[in-house]
């Protein structure tokens, strides 16, 4: 082998070492940077418009967002499991009655409360769901347990309070629920159920009652949105998600909506995204809302943004039904599409980066 050969070989040799050494460098930093956090959060969908909320009104969402961000926040921060920031930033929420979740809750049919949750992490794809939880103060507390202390994934009513109780959680009477608003909205909704029923009998001709589609429509009183939710990034690179509700207004027959049910108004997967969805649950629940987002990202090759619009946006709106959702991918990626008037959210992203809004931007 003559010199210049082996001269161009051991310079080819070096470029290839160097080109290695670059790449290794970069992966490290790329796994040391990986320890980025980020969240995102949603008190309800529906009919909001600034002239339905007072400034003091506005704000006092507002400010109710930003806290429950900064408390989940910090617990991403801080390396926590994104489980805890989740559970953190709900149990803000269900403590405010500002929101339809936990105190503030709305009322059934009945005059009473009835409390669904869930939550699931992305990578193992474990979850945990309760329903009509009437003396439980915070639900997303029970749906974390069902996950972490059972061999199921959903437990319903005493059941579920009974497990819920001889795993720490306090019972509470369901008064603590109770505000005068959501009261008063329940009287509106009951009047509107009976003039429709009467209606509807005096027409028909029919002696059994026949129960009135109080949901069939958009109305200011917003019977049937408010529900809130969180989604994360932790340190460790998985993503989870929490959905919480007190339902709809005037709910019967121990009616459940989405929010309990994993793929409808929850789910998560680091191999797509994680998802929380608010809005008319049966519409949620029939098309398979969060999961639908989910898989359109991973078989489709969708972006989250993508995959998540086309479902609010399309497939949703075009079936008529209403809400929005918040979402993350595994690379801290967030979209919180919605097709009704407004939707209360936030974010703050892997550069540390916050966002609270109401209306459409």
């Amino acid at each position: 082998m003559n010199l210049s050969l082996k001269n161009s070989l051991y310079t080819a040799f070096l470029i290839a070492l160097l080109a290695f050494i670059s790449t290794s460098q970069s992966d490290a930093h790329e796994h040391a940077s990986s320890g980025s956090v980020a969240i995102a959060i949603h008190g309800g969908a529906g009919t909001i418009t600034r002239a339905q909320l007072s400034d003091e009104q506005e704000e006092a969402y507002r400010k109710a967002i930003d806290k429950a961000l900064e408390l989940g926040y910090e617990k991403l921060k801080n390396g926590d499991d994104g489980l805890d920031a989740i559970e953190a930033a709900i149990i803000y929420l269900e403590d405010s009655p500002l929101f339809n979740a936990g105190v503030g809750a709305v009322y059934t049919f009945d005059g009473t409360h009835e409390l669904d949750a869930s939550i699931m992490r992305g990578d193992t794809l474990e979850a945990g769901a309760v329903s009509s939880l009437t003396n439980v103060k915070n639900p997303i507390k029970a749906a974390r347990l069902v996950m972490e202390k059972s061999v199921h994934v959903m437990l319903s009513g005493e059941g579920a309070q009974r497990f819920s109780q001889q795993n720490g959680l306090t019972r509470v009477d369901n008064g603590i629920f109770n505000t005068p608003r959501r009261y008063e909205s329940l009287k509106r909704a009951k009047q509107r159920i009976k003039e429709s029923e009467e209606s509807a009998n005096a027409n028909e001709g029919l002696e059994t009652p026949v129960t009135s589609d109080l949901y069939a429509t958009n109305t200011q009183d917003d019977y049937k949105f408010g529900t809130v939710g969180v989604v994360v990034l932790d340190a460790n690179g998985n993503i989870s998600a929490g959905t919480s509700t007190g339902g709809m207004t005037a709910k019967r027959y121990g009616r459940v909506g989405d929010s309990p049910i994993i793929g409808a108004g929850t789910y998560a997967d680091n191999a797509s995204c994680a998802v929380s969805a608010t809005g008319h649950g049966e519409y949620f629940i029939r098309y398979n809302v969060a999961a639908d987002i989910c898989a359109r990202m991973k078989y489709q090759g969708l972006s989250l943004k993508e995959a998540a619009d086309t479902v609010i946006n399309q497939v949703l709106k075009n079936a008529g039904g209403d809400g929005g959702v918040i979402a993350i991918d595994a690379k801290g990626n967030i979209a919180m599409p919605f097709n009704t008037e407004g939707m209360y959210r936030g974010s703050i992203d892997t550069q540390g980066n916050k966002t609270v809004l109401i209306y459409k931007e």
